[in-house]
């Protein structure tokens, strides 16, 4: 919906002006002013609370994204599971008689039932795709429409991924937690790809040919549907345009008849001179405007950002452009503390900016297909993507394999034209697949998008035309160097499993010291410097390991804690906790790109010591870094310059760390200089923190400003310091957060900081304002920070 919203803001004043029968479409955000209510008596008629009969019940008012409960960080429950209802009041004028009008909603977890004027209009089964419900016979023009939304989130074996919350490896939360719109069209419009559900159809279909330096064709397929009464002729425009505004290409079609209900298939191709080429480094978007014209006159308008780039997957090699990029990648699960999955726009932006901020040019959407929002972030930012399907662990019965097959379609038919999807997971992720199925899945990706182009990816090596397993399900010590099928093969997870189980390869020896809980890679950032420390050196064991064999690439597991079904305890072998704050580890990874900065500004010189330098048992000090040399001075006294390490942890990393051994610990100041061609490049410090003395609060922007009604929420941490500032790495005090001006807490106000930061997430209120947030703690000088809404 994102890619395509633009179209509506701005272009149709200068485009249609001369048109005065034009009406344009409308996209209405359909988020606001909705009413919510869990654990009703079920055997209260749906039909009836979809109308206006007057029904004695609390109705929470609420707007979108939403989750039915909010869920504490440590489990102490199972999550909520039940029925819920979701209500809206609206009025459509009668203008809008004769049009199309459609409400979807981009996901609703995850059987949903919609009501309207108190009749069943439409039944969803899923979670994670979209689904339109044309409500063009149902309203009613010049008074109250009431709509109802009931949705179950219990378990169902039917419906992907079909396992029981209690033995699943993540959670799927409940409500309408992304967004909804209101869409109105003219009846001769431009298909809607999921809604038509037809092979490599509906919708626009964008397929980039040819493709080098020089020039590009650009295939675009549109399909278009007739809804009048009577057969109507209809052409298509063409109209590519440059970030600048600039038209680059155009092309038109000839005119087609369109019978009554019937769809027209049109194909065209635009070539684009001297193409700027997405990449992960240089991510460009152009715009798309596609114009469908009626006795030549625009009847229907859409626009979609798109990126020109060739794909190629090979035994040993992924190349992007013709040019051999290594793929090293993250898995990210879209949960949030407390609000689950019910995450603003700008959220699921500023989780992609953490992720290419770490120095990833990949990630794996693991287990089931993200929001758009994301992926637009993917395609903005260089990021490339696997989109999969939901599963894990479980192949049900005959329904839930024809509900599996169905979100291949759905995923692609809403996805396909985004240019960071470079994989398509058609397979249910660590599961016993029947043959049949991964043929079916495997063939189904390939007719929906009919390009050499096109990979399907599956952890078995049957059907799929990438292999995409985990280094686990290899044995150690060769794990996957010795794979020698004739097909491409990524790592799509690496670096928790091994360690936790206790088979970390051919460099288990040297964790033999260590306790069972150290030296796995589930550590939280609690768990203090050694053990943060031992995380980050299994993600470099396992990265350089995998970078022996004939991998493509690989992606860690993972970006982000989370929290499991399964199990009462947080999944933590994050690089970065639930909060969104960062281990040692996520500096490890950030080194590992760079040092010259993208065209998004990231991969930068870093730098970064991974020691708090407050234990005399220390001496050792580990550097992150993307320079050639780091010079270390402990009190203003230089103990050497040093090149990377070289050793078998490290000798495949493109920036080894820096290690340096020292003599003696010295209270005071740690200070490390990065050179580049022998210039200074980065400097970084760190000091022995004295008491605790204040509390200083920082805001989590990452990319996207807080945005005013859309349910955003930002996260804001308050770190306890000493008088110079400086983070108390071991504080917990118990810090008091308190809002003004119509922003929200989420969750308890009263947090104990871990590792020394508390942490509040604050939902923005409806209007633009500033914000006053203050955090206090007994015994600690409070903080203010005034922060804008935009």
């Amino acid at each position: 919906m994102k890619n395509y919203i633009a179209c509506f803001l701005g272009i149709l004043g200068t485009a249609f002006s001369a048109r005065a029968q034009y009406t344009p479409p409308s996209v209405t955000n359909f988020n606001q002013n909705w009413q919510f209510v869990k654990d009703l008596d079920t055997s209260q008629a749906a039909q009836r609370l979809s109308t206006a009969t007057s029904i004695k019940i609390s109705w929470q008012n609420v707007a979108l994204p939403h989750t039915p409960q909010l869920e504490p960080i440590q489990k102490v429950k199972e999550q909520w599971q039940g029925t819920c209802y979701y209500r809206k009041t609206f009025t459509v004028p009668t203008a809008n008689k004769g049009r199309r009008m459609v409400i979807q909603f981009d996901a609703a977890m995850h059987e949903a039932d919609v009501y309207l004027n108190g009749k069943h209009l439409f039944k969803h089964l899923g979670g994670y795709l979209p689904f339109v419900v044309d409500v063009s016979d149902a309203v009613k023009f010049n008074q109250p429409n009431y709509l109802l939304v009931k949705l179950n989130n219990q378990d169902n074996a039917d419906i992907p991924p079909g396992k029981p919350i209690k033995d699943l490896d993540f959670n799927y939360y409940g409500g309408l937690y992304r967004n909804a719109w209101l869409i109105t069209r003219n009846k001769l419009y431009i298909s809607d790809a999921v809604q038509e559900n037809r092979e490599a159809g509906g919708g626009i279909l964008i397929h980039d040919d040819n493709v080098s330096k020089e020039s590009a064709s650009l295939g675009v397929k549109v399909e278009v549907r007739n809804q009048y009464a009577t057969a109507q002729q209809a052409s298509i425009v063409l109209i590519l345009k440059d970030v600048a505004g600039q038209t680059v290409a155009t092309a038109s079609t000839g005119q087609q008849t369109i019978g009554q209900g019937h769809m027209g298939t049109f194909s065209q191709s635009l070539k684009v001179q001297a193409p700027k080429l997405w990449s992960v480094t240089k991510p460009y978007l152009y715009r798309l405007t596609v114009q469908v014209l009626q006795g030549g006159k625009v009847t229907d308008v859409q626009t979609v950002k798109t990126g020109i780039r060739s794909i190629k997957f090979v035994p040993g090699g992924f190349y992007l452009n013709n040019e051999k990029v290594t793929i090293s990648g993250t898995n990210r699960h879209q949960e949030y503390p407390y609000i689950g999955y019910a995450l603003s726009d700008n959220a699921q932006y500023r989780d992609a900016w953490k992720i290419k901020n770490a120095g990833f040019n990949f990630v794996r959407c693991s287990h089931y297909p993200p929001s758009p929002a994301f992926l637009d972030a993917c395609d903005e930012l260089g990021i490339l993507v696997m989109d999969a399907i939901p599963g894990w662990q479980f192949f049900g019965g005959p329904a839930f394999q024809v509900n599996s097959l169905q979100n291949i379609q759905d995923m692609i038919h809403r996805d396909r034209n985004h240019p960071s999807i470079v994989l398509w997971e058609s397979s249910l992720n660590e599961t016993g697949m029947s043959k049949e199925y991964m043929d079916k899945a495997h063939k189904l990706t390939h007719q929906e998008l009919p390009f050499a182009d096109t990979y399907s990816s599956g952890w078995i090596d049957y059907a799929y035309d990438v292999v995409n397993p985990a280094r686990q399900h290899a044995k150690a010590p060769d794990y996957w160097k010795k794979y020698d099928h004739p097909k491409p093969l990524l790592i799509a997870e690496y670096g928790d499993w091994e360690y936790y189980a206790q088979n970390a390869g051919f460099n288990q020896k040297a964790y033999e010291g260590l306790q069972k809980e150290e030296r796995n890679s589930r550590q939280l950032r609690t768990d203090g410097q050694q053990r943060l420390l031992q995380q980050a050196l299994n993600f470099q064991e396992a990265h350089n390991d995998d970078l022996y064999g004939p991998a493509v690439g690989d992606a860690n597991w993972l970006m982000f804690d989370y929290k499991r079904g399964y199990a009462p305890d947080i999944e933590s072998s994050g690089i970065m906790d639930i909060y969104r704050l960062p281990k040692f580890s996520f500096y490890f990874y950030q080194s590992q790109y760079g040092p010259v900065p993208d065209a998004n500004g990231m991969g930068k010189p870093m730098l970064f010591i991974a020691n708090y330098w407050n234990d005399s048992k220390q001496k050792t000090v580990k550097i992150y870094s993307n320079c050639q040399q780091v010079e270390l001075l402990v009190n203003g006294h230089s103990v050497g310059k040093q090149k990377p390490d070289q050793d078998a942890m490290a000798n495949n990393l493109i920036h080894p760390p820096f290690t340096f051994n020292l003599n003696s610990y010295e209270a005071g100041e740690l200070k490390a200089v990065g050179y580049i061609n022998g210039k200074v490049a980065i400097t970084e410090s760190r000091k022995t923190p004295g008491k605790p003395y204040k509390i200083v609060v920082e805001a989590d922007r990452s990319g996207k400003d807080w945005k005013a009604n859309t349910n955003d929420a930002l996260f804001f941490y308050a770190y306890v310091t000493d008088k110079q500032g400086t983070p108390i790495p071991n504080a917990n005090n118990l810090i008091e957060f308190t809002v003004s001006n119509g922003a929200q807490l989420v969750g308890n106000s009263s947090v104990t900081a871990e590792a020394g930061i508390a942490t509040a997430l604050i939902k923005a209120g409806s209007k633009p304002t500033t914000v006053k947030i203050m955090a206090a703690a007994q015994g600690l000088k409070p903080a203010t920070l005034n922060y804008a809404i935009k």
